[in-house]
């Protein structure tokens, strides 16, 4: 096949195009430039991108002996991602922008220009396995590697993105990619790994929140009581089940520390209370994206709800575009713009945007 494989500048995407090549497929090497201003988003070797990332993507393609080219993203980065993290939390709603990512930019405007230009599928360093079902689908697995499994963040991808896609690292574990790099001379072997926010240059989101925003002053309140315990400059400095960094002043009567509850964004009203307050049992979404057929009626699997969180037993169904997820056990800090991504088994069914997330009612437990 021809394949397009987008290289961040990191040790796995540099892998995955050289596994490519050696599949025997007509490899061409890309690197995504995402910034306007380069020296406005994050520096340092942490691959994704910086200008050294776009750098070393190039000194891995020639290594492995592909052609390589870079494509400006920045204009469509900016509006579907950076603008559309801002508008998430300036409605008190938490997003995840590396999905957000995934979704529009990397298989979406990059793989239908790809196709556009004749290539038969895109190549990412991602760590999530496809395979073909009985019905003749695209399925996609969780990772071989559980540690570093992504495919939370590729649970918004659509039966036609999966058909031209590829994950060669699927079945691999970390360990044994870097040591595949270093053995094929690449120099991004031990670069470490990106966990920041890439267009969050020092990682303070809450500040880069307040500079591009604005400050817009509110009140922090007691969940029992109603009572005002402090003011803050800005709600988006917030999400929900937020521990540190609340500066209220009077402790809680029982001594136990609070946590954000629930996030006001028209009266920036935040408030707090007890640990056992953040419990959901039920989540409601909307905004649903299938990677094969709708489910039809009730699915018992799993969710994940972040990205780096663990999976729920659940009970899932969908009435149109609303999603309503029942969990078997209550999960907690779950917050409006956090997608839910649905499994049967390690297949990923699907995604949606939470949209509620109801309090679990303590007697019922």
């Amino acid at each position: 096949m021809r394949v397009l494989a987008a290289m961040s500048g990191g040790v796995d995407s540099a892998v995955a195009a050289a596994r490519a090549v050696e599949a025997g497929h007509d490899v061409t090497g890309i690197h995504l430039a995402l910034s306007r201003n380069p020296q406005s988003y994050r520096t340092g070797a942490r691959g994704c991108c910086t200008i050294e990332d776009s750098n070393d993507a190039r000194r891995a393609a020639d290594v492995i002996g592909i052609p390589f080219y870079v494509w400006d993203m920045s204009d469509r980065f900016h509006h579907d991602v950076v603008e559309d993290f801002m508008a998430e939390y300036s409605a008190g709603r938490t997003p995840n922008p590396c999905l957000r990512c995934n979704e529009k930019i990397k298989f979406a405007a990059v793989l239908d220009r790809a196709v556009a230009l004749g290539f038969d599928a895109v190549a990412t360093g991602h760590y999530a396995r496809l395979a073909t079902g009985d019905d003749g689908l695209i399925e996609m697995h969780r990772a071989a590697d559980m540690g570093k499994d992504q495919s939370y963040v590729l649970g918004v991808l659509t039966q036609d993105q999966l058909a031209h896609s590829l994950f060669p690292l699927g079945d691999s574990p970390k360990h044994e990619v870097r040591a595949e790099a270093a053995r094929r001379g690449l120099s991004v072997a031990q670069k470490p790994d990106s966990h920041d926010i890439c267009f969050i240059s020092d990682g303070d989101t809450s500040g880069w929140l307040r500079e591009k925003l604005g400050g817009a002053s509110g009140t922090i309140v007691d969940h029992a009581t109603g009572e005002v315990l402090g003011n803050h400059e800005g709600a988006f400095g917030f999400t929900i089940g937020q521990r540190k960094g609340l500066r209220v002043g009077k402790p809680a009567s029982d001594g136990r520390p609070r946590y954000v509850l629930d996030i006001e964004p028209v009266s920036g009203t935040v408030t707090v209370g007890p640990r056992e307050e953040l419990a959901v049992d039920r989540i409601e979404g909307a905004h649903a994206r299938w990677c094969g057929t709708e489910p039809v009626g009730e699915l018992r699997g799993t969710v994940q709800l972040r990205a780096h969180g663990g999976e729920h037993r659940a009970l899932v169904t969908v009435d149109g575009d609303v999603v309503t997820i029942e969990l078997v056990d209550p999960a907690q800090g779950i917050a409006p713009g956090q997608s839910a991504v649905v499994y049967d088994g390690s297949r990923v069914v699907g995604s949606c945007t939470i949209t509620a997330a109801r309090r679990a009612a303590a007697a019922s437990r």
